[in-house]
């Protein structure tokens, strides 16, 4: 069975019904269905992406459907197999699981439904790079992760204390998400890349939560009361980790990426959190579905293309380079 559901929807009846309805007009000439598959509506910032790529999809006048994979790769599998034998005219995932992701672009070039890569790639991510599209894909829309990590790392730079090695704590992402492993990657290469003196004192998983965040940085900041910056994978989990820094007394510098959120943006003009590199999701959803709408409607739009955001850094003197999206 399925390990979807429909967004907005709660029964499996729902979804019955509503598979009904696409399958019924999904052929029709004159309609053009997209379809977004959402890692996980937990998770505020895809539900961001999601808003952005159904109003976009909308404004273009196709019709769109949402799924929830809730947070499991073998649910994105199972939506894609679903939506193919539907009808859709179109297909938009956020991988969960980069390498699995090649298997459903190879099923849906020979269903002939284009297929989007929104925020994460599709292939070995340790051997292939952003810009190296996966045979298939329509588009890859977002932003390098690794790239993401080396701009929190040119802003961790001005906040390290000089003439002292200086103590770092990472806080990373859920488990077996490559922008967990990019990020850092992209941040201790601009460190080192820029002499940086440093050490890595831990790096710790959380599940992408401030809930989470708080009791990772609680836990660090006890065992490390030295530390003297924390770079979070994400703004949630920052926003926890500055209620540990508070809590503590640490004056520990607190940086992030994949920041945007309204209550990140308050948090740094709170002076909470020192700053982060902003990632619009709202937007990458809305690019995702101009790409999607164009591969589905023109046949000779050019395939495997590259679509980035930008993604400023952003601190208290900065904000209004990020309006807030989620």
């Amino acid at each position: 069975m399925s390990k979807f559901i429909r967004r907005a929807t709660a029964t499996a009846s729902a979804i019955a019904l509503a598979t009904a309805a696409l399958t019924t007009t999904a052929h029709a000439e004159e309609e053009v269905t997209l379809s977004y598959v959402a890692a996980s509506m937990i998770w505020p910032a895809v539900v961001a992406m999601a808003d952005g790529f159904e109003a976009r999809a909308k404004e273009l006048g196709a019709k769109v459907v949402v799924l929830d994979a809730q947070g499991s790769a073998e649910g994105e599998s199972n939506a894609i197999d679903d939506l193919i034998a539907q009808g859709v005219n179109g297909i938009a995932v956020l991988p969960l699981d980069s390498v699995a992701a090649e298997s459903w672009v190879d099923k849906t070039v020979a269903a002939n439904v284009p297929f989007v890569a929104v925020a994460a790639q599709v292939g070995d991510p340790y051997t292939r790079a952003w810009n190296d599209v996966y045979p298939g894909v329509s588009a890859l829309v977002g932003k390098d992760d690794v790239v993401a990590g080396r701009n929190a790392a040119k802003l961790a730079l001005t906040l390290l204390p000089q003439g002292e090695t200086a103590k770092i704590a990472i806080l990373e992402g859920a488990p077996g998400f490559v922008a967990a492993v990019q990020r850092s990657q992209g941040f201790i290469a601009e460190l080192d890349e820029q002499g940086a003196k440093y050490e890595i004192v831990s790096s710790q998983p959380t599940d992408w939560t401030p809930e989470k965040g708080e009791a990772v940085c609680q836990n660090l900041l006890v065992s490390n009361p030295e530390i003297n910056l924390i770079f979070s994978h994400a703004d949630d989990m920052a926003l926890g980790c500055a209620r540990a820094i508070e809590a503590n007394g640490s004056q520990a510098k607190l940086v992030a990426t994949a920041g945007g959120s309204s209550l990140g943006l308050n948090a740094i003009a709170a002076g909470e959190l020192d700053g982060t590199v902003c990632m619009p999701w709202n937007t990458v959803g809305r690019m995702a579905a101009e790409a999607l709408f164009e591969a589905a409607t023109n046949k000779d739009a050019a395939k495997g293309r590259v679509i980035d955001v930008e993604t400023p850094l952003v601190t208290k003197e900065t904000l209004e380079a990020c309006p807030a999206q989620w």
